[in-house]
């Protein structure tokens, strides 16, 4: 199976995966960047022009919560619903880019298969070096970008069931996908909310430090009791 294959698969399954992005504005940047001290230098003033003034620490997490999502979306997208993952190698991988900073989608140009333990070798390879660069540059933990990036492929599991028509299948990956990247990682976990399945977040984006608005609604630095209450306001 080709790249090509791969994605007509996903047009057909899930119309707004992380590779159909449009839009003008829109440029392609290899994955490459998020190891490039320079770059990420600049993508922290693109964060302060957009969140507010912060620490680096504050602004690299912001940033990175959404770049993990994007840089593994991909590759999980298409192990869910090709049966085949895409490669998440950062030499595979471009990212599209607003002028902004935001990373609206992905794409991979190279197929690396359906096994999990592979896919889970190469995330820990491409993951690996982003969260090594980005603690570098911004001062955050390596901890906690590596939750980070967990709770971002959970997450993608989750849409992606979701679009597959299999939520509980794509779950049932987290367990030995995550722990082929980084046994370290936390254990991925989901709920339910009313009938809808959830993360159950063990990152946060740290967003509130830098707006002073309030935290997000499935934010771990809240009460259980408080998330509780606010996810199902939200969701019923």
């Amino acid at each position: 199976m080709t790249p090509d294959d791969v994605y007509r698969l996903l047009s057909t399954r899930m119309p707004h995966h992380a590779g159909s992005t449009t839009g003008t504005g829109v440029h392609r940047l290899p994955a490459t960047a998020f190891t490039d001290p320079g770059w990420l230098r600049e993508d922290l003033d693109r964060a302060a022009r957009m969140y507010g003034n912060s620490t680096s620490r504050v602004l690299g997490t912001i940033r990175w919560y959404s770049a993990s999502s994007v840089l593994v979306a991909p590759s999980v997208e298409s192990l869910v619903l090709a049966g085949t993952a895409l490669d998440p190698s950062l030499s595979a991988v471009t990212v599209d880019v607003l002028p902004d900073g935001r990373l609206p989608g992905a794409r991979s140009n190279r197929v690396l298969g359906g096994d999990v333990g592979e896919l889970g070798a190469a995330f820990g390879s491409a993951l690996g070096a982003a969260v090594r660069a980005i603690a570098a540059v911004t001062g955050a933990s390596e901890r906690s970008l590596w939750a980070i990036a967990g709770d971002s492929i959970c997450n993608r599991l989750l849409w992606s069931g979701t679009a597959s028509g299999d939520v509980a299948s794509a779950m049932a990956l987290a367990m030995p996908l995550l722990a082929a990247i980084d046994p370290r990682l936390p254990e991925p976990r989901f709920a339910k909310v009313g009938r809808t399945p959830i993360v159950r977040r063990a990152s946060c984006c740290l967003i509130y430090e830098a707006t002073g608005g309030e935290k997000c609604t499935s934010c771990p630095r809240q009460t259980p009791a408080v998330r509780e209450a606010r996810l199902r306001s939200l969701l019923g």
